[in-house]
């Protein structure tokens, strides 16, 4: 018979017909992560995909989300598509599966229009059983051309919080996933994320057109960690005086790359094994450094929040931050990296006067006022030379760093004010009038 024949015979087949060689989730657990027993929820929110129905899940960072669709998948002829926000953590899942001799594939903007066709085609008829992908790829023509000949046991939707626009971190091409449900209206949705209000979590089931919503939550309580602030007038002093007490794997967050290399070169001159990461290094440089840490040739990273998404070290008994991040949803995220293996760990944040008043401006920042959004709209269509009103649907080479520094503008409050022109028009009560921002 022809190969392309075996492949249509392949999906024709009924899903209990290809079942009946598949091995049980317990047993899948066993043979590729190595446990005999799920953590709580897995095993139902599992099930629950297993049985063809949608589900979101509301784990705790660390709690094990990938194991709750990579499990299933395996148990399932065919392939789960999952849709990721970050690269970074697209290729460290794909890279991790691999090392467990599961066939996983990813799509990213550094390759090439051939390479993201071959992953395609190896996706679509090849023995993969991952496709890792970010949401503005299903926007593609290349990608909807080879979708229909995807045979998808399940769509696995990372991050989902960005989903909805209640969210802290929304991302309007996830607005487009559910689209997909078209071309395969019985295979199940599993959204999961580790931060999600009551309002958020009923968007997330509402723009996935989830059937019922499913929704499974876990304790976000880690009685395990030890969290504590602590005002000091020298951060670093402070940060050695911690590294000498507490033994281990630690992570040191910093909030500009600058700062990472000096705080590492001054722990090595205080005879502490340290080395920095960020993401303006070379993947070369990225992945060695990493893999050192992972394997504990060095003791500490020190980092932008570019480190640690992907990344499951369970030994890390401390994760210090000497910057205050952006939110609680951040800080939550990063400091739950440490002891992920249940034993004690410690979380500290180190903050100082001015640290706080700094915080207090963050809000105009964040969140810009019409006003400002304006002008840096005005400034993007002057820099680009665009008439204002016009270029839809037309793309541009775009530095940031020389845009802020030829108008004079703050970085941050610009990147807010482009996110902000990014997001579609707020839903509104009727009667009530939208005035757009320029």
């Amino acid at each position: 018979m022809h190969f392309w024949e075996c492949i249509l015979n392949y999906r024709k087949l009924p899903r209990s017909a290809l079942n009946e060689s598949l091995p049980s989730p317990t047993e899948i657990l066993q043979q590729y992560w190595g446990y005999h027993s799920f953590r709580p929820h897995q095993e139902e929110i599992i099930n629950c995909v297993l049985q063809g129905n949608d589900a979101l899940a509301l784990l705790p960072t660390g709690g094990g989300k990938s194991v709750c669709f990579q499990v299933p998948a395996l148990s399932l002829p065919g392939l789960c598509l999952v849709v990721s926000p970050l690269i970074a953590l697209m290729k460290d899942q794909v890279e991790n599966l691999q090392k467990r001799d599961i066939p996983a594939i990813c799509i990213h903007s550094g390759m090439s229009y051939y390479e993201v066709k071959q992953a395609l085609q190896n996706a679509a008829f090849g023995p993969y059983k991952f496709l890792y992908v970010s949401p503005e790829r299903l926007e593609t023509r290349l990608f909807k051309e080879y979708l229909p000949a995807m045979h998808l046991n399940l769509i696995a939707v990372d991050e989902a919080h960005c989903i909805s626009q209640w969210g802290y971190d929304f991302r309007p091409p996830y607005l487009r996933i559910a689209t997909i449900r078209d071309e395969f209206p019985s295979t199940p949705v599993l959204a999961l994320t580790a931060s999600a209000t009551p309002v958020v979590q009923e968007d997330i089931c509402a723009r996935l057109l989830f059937k019922q919503p499913n929704i499974f939550r876990q304790s976000f309580e880690k009685p395990n960690l030890s969290f504590s602030v602590i005002r000091t007038d020298s951060k670093f002093n402070k940060l050695l005086e911690i590294l000498q007490k507490v033994p281990g794997a630690a992570i040191v967050y910093c909030r500009n790359r600058k700062r990472t290399k000096e705080i590492a070169g001054l722990l090595r001159l205080n005879n502490i094994s340290a080395d920095f990461y960020h993401a303006g290094l070379v993947q070369e440089q990225r992945s060695r450094k990493q893999e050192d840490w992972l394997s504990n040739k060095i003791r500490v990273i020190v980092c932008t929040n570019a480190f640690g998404m992907g990344i499951d070290k369970p030994d890390v008994r401390t994760v210090i931050h000497v910057d205050i991040p952006d939110n609680l949803e951040n800080y939550y995220q990063e400091a739950g990296r440490a002891g992920r293996d249940g034993k004690r760990a410690f979380t500290v944040l180190l903050h100082t006067p001015s640290d706080i008043d700094d915080l207090k401006k963050l809000p105009a920042i964040k969140y810009p006022s019409v006003e400002d959004i304006r002008k840096v709209y005005q400034a993007l269509a002057n820099h680009l030379q665009i008439a204002v009103g016009n270029g839809e649907g037309m793309y541009y080479d775009f530095n940031l760093n020389e845009f802020v520094q030829h108008f004079n503008l703050d970085i941050f409050l610009s990147i807010n004010s482009i996110k902000a022109l990014e997001e579609p028009p707020p839903i509104l009560s009727p009667g009530a009038c939208w005035e757009p921002w320029v």
